[in-house]
């Protein structure tokens, strides 16, 4: 039988007038992992709040899967003894 691993993804999400911020953290086995994204209202565009949230969390993870897949790099790199490249 296959073991089956569910991990949690925690958003924060703070809105302010022209901008939206999400921060993204990942709890593996204690070790917080996270990531950061905002949004900004150009002020001609329509007062949407949901899209700035949506684009926000949408850029904080990516940005914490870059970091995971930075982290795999590096610790392959440090068991090879040379450069890697991981794609995502």
């Amino acid at each position: 039988m296959d073991d089956v691993k569910v991990f949690t993804v925690e958003i924060e999400v703070h809105e302010r007038p022209a901008e939206t911020e999400a921060k993204a953290l990942l709890d593996i086995d204690g070790d917080i992992r996270g990531g950061w994204g905002r949004a900004r209202r150009n002020p001609s565009d329509p007062d949407r709040p949901s899209l700035g949230e949506e684009l926000a969390i949408a850029r904080a993870l990516s940005d914490l899967a870059r970091h995971l897949g930075d982290e795999v790099s590096e610790q392959i790199e440090a068991t090879e003894g040379g450069p890697v490249h991981v794609h995502l």
